[in-house]
């Protein structure tokens, strides 16, 4: 089965691609072949700006992964989750759940 491409794991595929070239000189149209997407849709994702969504997205992954830090590791998305909404965020426990699996092993929120 072939997997959707969405504004999610877009910029994921983007990222792939690109690194392929730099890392390992693998030319953008090779990659985009095996990836199944277009050289231009690549470039399109490639030069865009991150969206606003994307942009919250990233601060409130900041802030639960401060959260998480400044609790020593031991705060789980129940408690962290009343924390941003304190600060005004509206967001539900399992918004906080996805950057606190990042931060738990240790990736980048």
């Amino acid at each position: 089965m072939i997997a959707r491409l969405t504004a999610e794991n877009a910029a994921a595929v983007a990222g792939v691609i690109s690194d392929n070239r730099t890392e390992h000189g693998i030319p953008h149209t090779v990659s985009c072949r095996a990836q199944g997407v277009s050289e231009s849709w690549f470039y399109k994702w490639r030069d865009r700006p991150p969206t606003g969504r994307e942009q919250r997205q990233k601060q409130l992954a900041d802030e639960i992964e401060e959260i998480f830090t400044e609790s020593g590791g031991t705060y789980g998305s129940p408690k962290i989750f009343v924390l941003p909404v304190r600060r005004g965020w509206h967001i539900s426990v399992n918004t906080v759940s996805k950057p606190l699996t990042s931060a738990r092993q240790g990736d980048v929120c």
